[in-house]
């Protein structure tokens, strides 16, 4: 396992969870991409509600808008990493939003095994 610690850059990717790429749901290429890669973790975030460019509101309480609910992929490595899968990305991304942001990370470590 590869260590991160101090000054590292959080990339967050947020999009439409009815996105496909080969038929296959986008997040999870995406999830599958910066693992192959070898990015140090992804985690995926299914959101309860949001809007986006297009201003119309997809929640999960109104039954038949749950259809696009938000999905957020957020990725904490060095910067330097992550400039180096920007443009696979960028193949596969053609909406949604990706920030790129400073991140401190204060603990990057396994549970260890019971005994």
């Amino acid at each position: 396992m590869r260590g991160i610690e101090g000054e590292q850059a959080l990339l967050r990717i947020i999009l439409s969870e009815s996105r496909t790429h080969g038929g296959i749901p986008l997040h999870r290429v995406i999830l599958d991409l910066l693992r192959a890669e070898g990015l140090a973790g992804v985690t995926v975030l299914k959101g309860h509600s949001g809007f986006g460019h297009d201003r119309e509101v997809h929640t999960v309480a109104i039954e038949v808008a749950a259809v696009g609910l938000p999905i957020v992929l957020e990725v904490v490595d060095t910067e330097e990493r992550m400039a180096a899968v920007f443009t696979k990305l960028g193949r596969l991304l053609a909406g949604g939003v990706v920030t790129l942001e400073r991140a401190r990370v204060i603990r990057y470590a396994g549970i260890p095994p019971t005994a």
